[in-house]
């Protein structure tokens, strides 16, 4: 069954990644990627939030709770992408761009571990 928490948020998150990353990409004249640097963090605030109130005991059962499978594993883990985050800064480094390349890098874990921060202490207040 905890299959099918996964499979509902998955079900959300992936076109909620998809409209949201066009939508914000759309409205900037760059070749920086937006639209995927914006998803990517808001997943990380996110799940810093799940996370922090899993940990402050808001959200029993941890990791395997229905919650946690529904908007961590399932709508976290469709709405960020790695994948394309990767692809994104290599696209950039290939085609010139590459002090674009370094500020996504850097930016993105930097923005990605503040958002998720971020997260788990607005949680755990």
């Amino acid at each position: 069954m905890n299959w099918l928490y996964v499979l509902c948020g998955a079900a959300v998150g992936a076109p909620l990644r998809y409209l949201t990353d066009r939508a914000v990409q759309s409205r900037h004249d760059s070749v920086f990627p937006w639209g995927t640097f914006t998803v990517n963090v808001a997943g990380c605030l996110v799940l810093g939030l799940l996370t922090g109130a899993t940990v402050a005991g808001a959200v029993a059962g941890g990791a395997s709770s229905p919650p946690y499978l529904l908007l961590g594993t399932g709508l976290c883990g469709a709405l960020s992408t790695y994948s394309t985050f990767s692809y994104e800064t290599l696209r950039l480094a290939e085609s010139g761009a590459r002090l674009f390349a370094g500020l996504n890098a850097i930016a993105s874990v930097v923005a990605g571990l503040g958002a998720a921060y971020a997260g788990v202490a607005l949680a755990e207040a």
